[in-house]
């Protein structure tokens, strides 16, 4: 079965129990909507295309995120998706092959995010925004998505004991939502 039919087909499929519903558990389906992209590199080793946030970042500074953003009005999480990954890393919409929406996932900073997978074209010429991408890099789709990597840590935050998913990757910390994403992405394929 091809990547995308894989992909279509976990994303069609019931949510389970076990899929992560976000940070703020008080409230799971609320938040301002936002939307990011899973952009999937079509290989024989595909792999997922992920940002660094620049240090200056008003939130989420320095960390390790997919493209994406808020949805303006007037949009879906599908055109959001794509035009922030346009923005950030001047990823043609053209050489997206939507497969479909992720589960939604209520961040910390109180987002409600969709996750929009896509495949696209390996060695396309992506380039940082110069004022909110430090650097993009691609990793491995089989290591993020192997719970193996995926390490269960609790910090403190406002107060209570959190508890988020971190998958180190080539010095690379990819953590909270982002790793999350990722986690219930990987219990889709596997489910």
């Amino acid at each position: 079965m091809s990547l995308a039919r894989r992909l279509r087909a976990a994303m069609a499929g019931p949510a389970g129990a076990d899929l992560l519903p976000g940070d703020l558990l008080e409230a799971p389906h609320s938040g301002t909507p936002a939307a990011v992209l899973v952009a999937i590199t079509d290989r024989p080793e595909p792999g997922v295309i992920l940002t660094v946030r620049r240090e200056h970042l008003r939130t989420h500074a320095g960390q390790v995120a997919f493209p994406g953003g808020r949805i303006d009005p007037g949009e879906d999480a599908v055109a959001a998706a794509l035009r922030e990954a346009q923005e950030e890393i001047a990823l043609d919409p053209a050489e997206v092959a939507v497969v479909g929406t992720g589960d939604p996932y209520c961040t910390v900073t109180n987002y409600l995010v969709t996750p929009v997978i896509g495949i696209i074209p390996p060695g396309l010429p992506l380039e940082p925004h110069e004022h909110e991408v430090a650097d993009w890099f691609e990793a491995p789709l089989h290591f993020v998505l192997d719970p193996a990597n995926q390490q269960q840590r609790r910090a403190l935050f406002r107060g209570r004991k959190r508890h988020y998913y971190e998958i180190e990757w080539e010095g690379r910390k990819i953590w909270g939502a982002t790793a999350a994403m990722i986690v219930n992405l990987s219990r889709r394929l596997a489910g």
